[in-house]
């Protein structure tokens, strides 16, 4: 088969790799039939994993259709086509029995495309299969499932929910790339008063405007911005979604006394803590990685039409264009890309 294989820093090939096979009985072999790049699959070509051998296909994120199961598997079957989550779970261990299947300790979590070979190939293992895959509902197509796989939940749970996003409250979310752009969807959910998105790119501000920020604002101008929107409060929850040391130094500054920094950004160096001046403010900053405990709420509203994904895919491709997306996504600049779909031929 064909795979996008990582081969160091800055160095990636679509090249002829061995097909997968199943290793444990819990497995399933999956046929790829939509497929995304995630802005984490940049940070790994950048070296901010290091955990990333040289070799390893990359990508979280898929859409599929089951060919083969191991013994074991008994709640999907060859033909069902599924969702393949960016989160594997095993689903005994005790992160895995709280629903927090991100910290999974019996070989899941963030796993594919990081540790193990992940989907952004004609083929794929995915392990785990019962508790890492969903199989998609009548009627949802795959390129609107395939926003469910990584950015819808992570935005949700790791931003919105763990942020504790309330009706009437003033959210500010910097960065409006994929997440923020999911993060505004997922914040409507609750109903805020006033939703305000920084970034440097008009492009982007503009993305977010068709999304449903209220306010779209440069860096330089967030502080009054906020101001102003909370009547001098500051925000009530303030989502970081890009993943560098200014960006969350930003939302530091502007969240409110009592406040909420909800951290979905992937960072790959460090970041000041200025707690000579949080220490007096009761904030609460969170972090984490996605547990994608929402999955099947999600395409559940998903095949309800109570949520929207069909806006984030700008960019689609053949599997086999995979270098021409990545470059397109890789520089949306020029591209205004937000997220970029490839599909089998």
């Amino acid at each position: 088969m064909k795979a996008l294989v990582y081969d160091g820093p800055g160095r990636r090939s679509w090249t002829d790799h061995a097909d997968p096979e199943l290793t444990a009985p819990t497995d399933a072999i999956v046929r790829v039939d939509a497929v995304t790049i995630c802005g984490t699959d940049l940070h790994i070509l950048k070296g901010d994993v290091p955990e990333v051998e040289r070799g390893r296909i990359l990508g979280h994120e898929a859409v599929g259709t089951i060919v083969e199961t191991g013994s074991a598997v008994t709640t999907v079957k060859a033909g069902d086509k599924v969702l393949v989550s960016c989160i594997s779970a095993c689903g005994r261990c005790e992160y895995c029995r709280q629903a927090a299947y991100g910290q999974c300790l019996g070989g899941g979590g963030w796993i594919l495309g990081h540790t193990t070979d992940g989907v952004q190939a004609e083929y794929a293992r995915v392990p785990f299969a019962d508790t890492s895959a969903y199989v998609l509902p009548s009627g949802v197509s795959d390129e609107s499932a395939l926003m469910l796989a990584d950015i819808v939940p992570t935005s949700y749970e790791v931003g919105v929910r763990n942020g504790g996003v309330k009706p009437g409250d003033t959210v500010v979310i910097v960065g409006a790339g994929p997440i923020g752009l999911a993060a505004i969807t997922n914040a409507q959910l609750f109903s805020p008063s006033t939703i305000i998105v920084v970034d440097r790119e008009p492009a982007r501000l503009d993305a977010a405007k068709s999304f449903g920020a209220d306010l779209m604002v440069q860096p330089g101008d967030a502080g009054a911005a906020v101001a102003e929107a909370s009547g001098g409060l500051g925000a009530d929850v303030a989502i970081e979604a890009v993943g560098i040391p200014e960006t969350f130094e930003l939302c530091t500054k502007l969240v409110r006394p009592g406040g909420h920094v909800a951290n979905v950004g992937v960072h790959g160096a460090p970041a000041t803590l200025h707690l000579e001046q949080l220490w007096i403010k009761n904030v609460t900053i969170t972090t984490g990685l996605v547990d994608t405990s929402s999955t099947p709420m999600l395409l559940r509203m998903l095949a309800a039409g109570r949520l929207d994904t069909s806006r984030f895919i700008t960019h689609r491709f053949g599997l086999d264009e995979m270098d021409e997306a990545y470059d397109v996504f890789a520089h949306p600049q020029d591209s205004n890309a937000l997220k970029v779909a490839l599909f089998r031929g």
